[in-house]
């Protein structure tokens, strides 16, 4: 399954084509899609000493906002694609709130958590000036990197880009979800 886990709290403009343009890419790769809004879930609450149940039984104590769900539907995902509009040079609160869940979670698994060796596609969409993309990226990098997710590729769209960046979006999904390796030579 490709899950595409987006924190893009609208239902319109560029970071919602771009969303669509992944799924049509990960589908026309003959792969089932998923999509995880994580706009609506909980910040982390960081429990007593700074740790709860996600330290030792590796899921959160206030889940039932549908966090652990959701978790599980990351699991059960062969490829991941995450998705955020930029706000501030960073990702969507949303989304921001959901990895950092989810880090904590997987923090005690050293490589064998829910993301580990799971390749994942990384999309920015900086409204407005266009600035932040880098930054963003680069956040939803260390993330990967904390949880032993491989990069498969990281694409910027923004306003003044997006006729060839839809295009980049649709492909690199359908590369990915097709089964493509990062780092493979064409």
């Amino acid at each position: 399954m490709f899950l595409i886990i987006t924190g893009n709290p609208k239902t319109d403009g560029l970071c919602h084509s771009v969303t669509e343009a992944a799924k049509r890419g990960a589908a026309d790769a003959g792969e089932e899609v998923r999509t995880l809004t994580v706009e609506g879930l909980e910040r982390c609450h960081v429990c007593g000493t700074g740790w709860g149940t996600c330290l030792m039984e590796r899921k959160c104590a206030f889940g039932d906002d549908g966090y652990n769900e959701a978790v599980e539907l990351v699991r059960k995902a062969d490829k991941i694609c995450l998705i955020t509009p930029v706000y501030w040079g960073e990702m969507a609160e949303g989304l921001k709130c959901f990895l950092d869940r989810l880090r904590r979670c997987e923090n005690a698994m050293r490589g064998s958590g829910a993301l580990a060796g799971k390749p994942v596609l990384l999309i920015a969409s900086p409204g407005g000036s266009g600035n932040g993309a880098l930054s963003c990226l680069e956040q939803m990098d260390r993330f990967c990197r904390h949880t032993g997710a491989v990069i498969f590729d990281y694409i910027s769209v923004n306003r003044w880009n997006q006729d060839y960046k839809l295009e980049s979006a649709y492909a690199a999904a359908k590369a990915i979800a097709g089964g493509r390796k990062a780092g493979e030579t064409l």
